[in-house]
């Protein structure tokens, strides 16, 4: 049977609602121990903003955490990304919506701008496309340029789900145990040369492998 454009709509309406839905009960169910949390909350308690950084496969649990707290987020218009625009909107966040095949320059204007207006961002920094593991230089370039301090959050969780795509998408079991460290807020020299802020850059990717090593390890 081929259904019609209101039929899609409708569907797909309704599936929107239902993933919203299925996505908080799981997490709800799910028990997360934090590692340096205290970090966060001098941060906020003091009404400042920060870049929050977690890779592309945790993205669940990142996402979760960060709910409800002054955040925005980059999420492009592609179908994938108005679900994810859903929940996210459902959790408090300031939601952007750019370009499916959104530029390095474009992302990093419209992410520089959200921390002008105090808005606390998240980020994945191996996303859209990967490859996994890899920071590119939005979280660093962005807190450069901004004075806004970045935070990576190494997630670890054992009991779970992943998905065969490029990033290894996890999602955790029902009452799984997540494990969450963060790191000490990072900041960057305005002043710093081309090579000294890719330096820092591989400096941060590293750091945010190894929180989530530890936190896989301990989880």
């Amino acid at each position: 049977m081929k259904l019609s454009n209101s039929q899609k709509n409708f569907l797909r309406f309704i599936g929107l609602r239902l993933a919203n839905f299925a996505v908080n009960v799981l997490l709800k169910s799910v028990r997360i121990e934090s590692v340096n949390s205290e970090l966060i909350k001098r941060i906020e308690s003091e009404g400042k903003n920060y870049i929050s950084a977690f890779w592309h496969g945790n993205m669940v649990i990142g996402w979760y955490l960060n709910r409800n707290q002054n955040f925005s987020a980059l999420v492009s218009k592609s179908k994938d990304g108005d679900l994810l625009a859903h929940v996210l909107q459902k959790w408090g966040y300031n939601v952007v919506r750019g370009s499916s095949h959104i530029g390095g320059k474009e992302a990093l204007e419209m992410m520089t701008d959200l921390l002008k207006q105090k808005y606390s961002l998240a980020i994945t920094p191996d996303g859209p496309t990967g490859p996994i593991y890899k920071m590119k230089a939005g979280a660093v370039v962005a807190s450069k340029k901004t004075g806004v301090p970045l935070v990576l959050m190494g997630i670890g969780c054992k009991n779970k789900i992943v998905f065969k795509s490029w990033d290894r998408f996890e999602v955790p079991k029902p009452f799984a145990r997540v494990k969450v460290i963060y790191s000490e807020p990072l900041f960057f020299d305005n002043e710093l040369s081309y090579d000294e802020t890719s330096r820092k850059i591989e400096e941060c990717e590293l750091l945010l492998n190894s929180l989530r090593k530890e936190a896989l390890e301990s989880c």
